[in-house]
């Protein structure tokens, strides 16, 4: 299929865990957006892709046809006259972001798994639509994160408990050590289809590329969208799919 648009998760499907895009990424990226349009859709700030993504990417991209979706699609930028433009953004009152942090931390207290021996940074972090709980702290080591969940276990059981305490928002796992809370309804298909809308692409020429397809998994709303679903294990396999369109179109 002759793709126009391509989404693109971030942390595990384009990056490992909170980790600069290799060059060999940031190539192929590169080479794609000189005909291509490309949205990188994640629960990261904007300031987090510019530091892992952006920033790293070869002099000379063609970054009118790149698209930045952060706090999971509940805020989209865009590319014009040599600025990056907040389209929109949907965040979390005063209110509502104490609440759930409150209740985070109530979780962290009552729940021992919660609390790994060492921990690298803040565990909860306020990105204004988006909270996000990352069990051993936002500066951890990708290696370590890796080994903290693997069966993603620990993740869902607290996704149940602040399904039930959190009703009102929306709560999915992610990354590798992770559980996001937003407003509800504000998840990738959300931003997918808003997107799409708002760039007059139909479903049927749009690919969607994550790490996360699972029941709870925060790229899972994808699947309901209508739009092409490839799943991938990380960066590599995401490379390699990239490599493979890019010598047949």
């Amino acid at each position: 299929m002759n793709y126009e648009l391509f989404f693109f998760d971030l942390d595990g499907t384009i990056t490992e865990s909170k980790s600069n895009v290799d060059d060999e990424m940031a190539n192929i990226i590169s080479q794609l957006l000189k005909h291509k349009k490309v949205v990188i859709i994640s629960g990261a700030r904007f300031s987090q892709f510019k530091e892992q993504f952006i920033d790293f990417l070869p002099n000379g991209t063609n970054l009118e046809n790149l698209y930045i979706a952060p706090l999971t699609g509940g805020s989209f930028y865009s590319f014009k006259d040599d600025n990056w433009v907040k389209v929109y953004e949907d965040a979390l009152s005063p209110e509502e972001r104490l609440k759930i942090t409150s209740i985070l931390k109530r979780a962290i207290k009552d729940n021992d798994f919660l609390t790994p021996e060492k921990i690298y940074g803040d565990q909860i972090e306020d990105r204004g639509g988006q909270i996000t709980f990352s069990a051993l702290g936002q500066k951890s080591p990708v290696e370590e994160k890796k080994l903290w969940d693997p069966s993603i276990e620990k993740r869902k059981a607290l996704k149940k408990i602040l399904d039930k305490d959190l009703s009102e928002f929306e709560v999915s796992v992610g990354g590798s050590t992770s559980v996001d809370i937003r407003k509800k309804g504000i998840d990738k298909a959300y931003g997918i289809n808003k997107i799409a809308s708002l760039l007059s692409i139909p479903k049927e020429k749009i690919i969607f590329f994550g790490d996360a397809i699972f029941e709870g998994g925060n790229d899972y709303s994808a699947t309901t969208t209508g739009v092409a679903i490839q799943k991938v294990s990380g960066p590599e396999e995401t490379k390699s799919f990239l490599k493979e369109y890019l010598k047949k179109n």
